[in-house]
């Protein structure tokens, strides 16, 4: 492995463990973490768990749960007896159930088309309260959906890859990102961690470094913005050969902050490079070109991950 550099400083604040044990943080920026010992109703909040959800898993809930209490308020109506209800006409089976199903979905929007209505006390108890739970689950729904549109986020694409490439007659490790939606960014800027594998006395333990880039802030995100940090004697990594990047455990935790210029707010987004994504020898293509008529400029977000081989 390359000669440590005593004159860097290890970081003690990173809020991480030395022990090692895989990733310190996933790709989509969670932190790789696992929490026991508290039961799992108080361990997670489910309001930032529904708010973090993909957007087709979270419809896919909602459907799931919809579903589901009507198939449940159904069933105690089918048990109770189709008697209890006007408007079902005898038939099989199967065509009460459909029936009641779609008299439990009415009650529970509260829509009640009125051709079928409860009679008697158990089954008009359990219309009330269903067209209670509607309500409320309706109402939560609807904060859900708000809390997902109204939260400022980053929007920011980033490589899937970092670059060990030529820079300024030495080398440098470098990153892509981009915003890629049509919110304004502004006084962006980077907080980048080195989580590099030792070996101290037999035990493999992890020391944080932090790094600087040639460029820490930006005043406006409007294109993409390589990060670039130079491998000089400032650095955890002087000195590292192509086998010593193979063959060491790193990770690259990259935390980036901006002015959201819309929500008048800052938003934050965190990312990560460990060694099997990290290329040596390598150099980002351009991602961005003048339009035909040279008035504008065309960013290529599909290109964020181009690269071409380079000797070093």
């Amino acid at each position: 492995m390359g000669k440590r550099n005593l004159k860097i400083k290890e970081e003690k604040d990173s809020g991480f463990s030395t022990v090692v044990s895989g990733r310190f943080t996933n790709k989509d920026g969670r932190y790789n973490v696992k929490k026991k010992g508290i039961n799992i109703l108080n361990r997670y909040s489910w309001y930032h768990t529904f708010l973090l959800l993909p957007r087709f898993k979270f419809i896919g809930v909602l459907v799931i749960a919809y579903i589901i209490a009507n198939l449940i308020f159904a069933s105690i109506y089918y048990a109770i007896g189709i008697e209890h209800l006007t408007g079902i006409d005898k038939s099989s089976p199967v065509q009460e159930f459909v029936d009641v199903f779609f008299f439990s979905a009415q009650t529970f929007t509260t829509v009640g088309y009125g051709r079928i209505a409860p009679v008697g006390a158990l089954a008009s108890f359990v219309a009330t309260f269903e067209a209670f739970l509607g309500l409320l689950g309706f109402a939560i729904a609807t904060g859900l959906f708000y809390g997902r549109f109204s939260r400022p986020r980053a929007y920011l694409k980033f490589s899937e890859i970092a670059v060990v490439a030529p820079y300024e007659e030495g080398t440098a490790i470098m990153f892509r990102v981009a915003s890629y939606k049509n919110n304004m960014l502004s006084e962006a800027e980077v907080n980048i961690t080195a989580a590099i594998e030792e070996n101290i006395d037999g035990k493999l333990v992890s020391k944080f470094y932090q790094i600087e880039p040639t460029l820490k802030k930006i005043n406006s995100f409007s294109l993409n913005w390589t990060l670039v940090h130079k491998i000089d004697s400032n650095s955890p990594f002087y000195g590292y050969t192509e086998e010593d990047f193979k063959n060491t455990d790193i990770e690259l935790i990259i935390m980036i902050r901006a002015f959201d210029e819309i929500f008048a707010n800052n938003v934050v987004q965190r990312t990560s490079y460990i060694t099997s994504e990290i290329v040596y020898g390598a150099r980002f293509l351009p991602m961005y070109h003048s339009s035909e008529d040279n008035k504008t400029t065309i960013l290529d977000l599909d290109k964020i991950d181009d690269y071409q081989l380079v000797k070093i």
